[in-house]
């Protein structure tokens, strides 16, 4: 085992994240979290763009229903009601990740 923590500890050196393994976990979960957080947030700004209008617009409009349910916009509907979900869901962790952080 300490073969393996030395193997570890020479990537984590590589990357430059920290030497204390929890707070480089931590910095790769927030990476990780981070870059989901953007690729939701480039779908919304694509669907925004597109619609030219928010989710919650697009929602009280009921452009699936005024566009004939048209297998396009139902489908960009679920994406862009994911991509809401997720970039919640991923501040949300980021906070916990933060709040991790302070403690350790």
């Amino acid at each position: 085992m300490p073969e393996i923590e030395e193997k570890i500890r020479e990537h984590l050196h590589f990357l430059n994240l920290q030497d204390d393994p929890q707070k480089a976990l931590l910095e790769l979960l927030k990476s990780e979290y981070e870059k989901r957080l953007a690729h939701y947030e480039n779908m919304d700004q694509a669907f925004r763009k597109k619609y030219k209008m928010s989710f919650g617009l697009f929602e009280r409009n009921n452009v699936v229903r005024e566009r004939g349910f048209s297998w396009e916009v139902e489908s960009d509907s679920m994406d862009w009601e994911q991509a809401i979900d997720g970039i919640k869901t991923m501040n949300s962790r980021i906070e916990e990740i933060d709040a991790l952080s302070q403690e350790i």
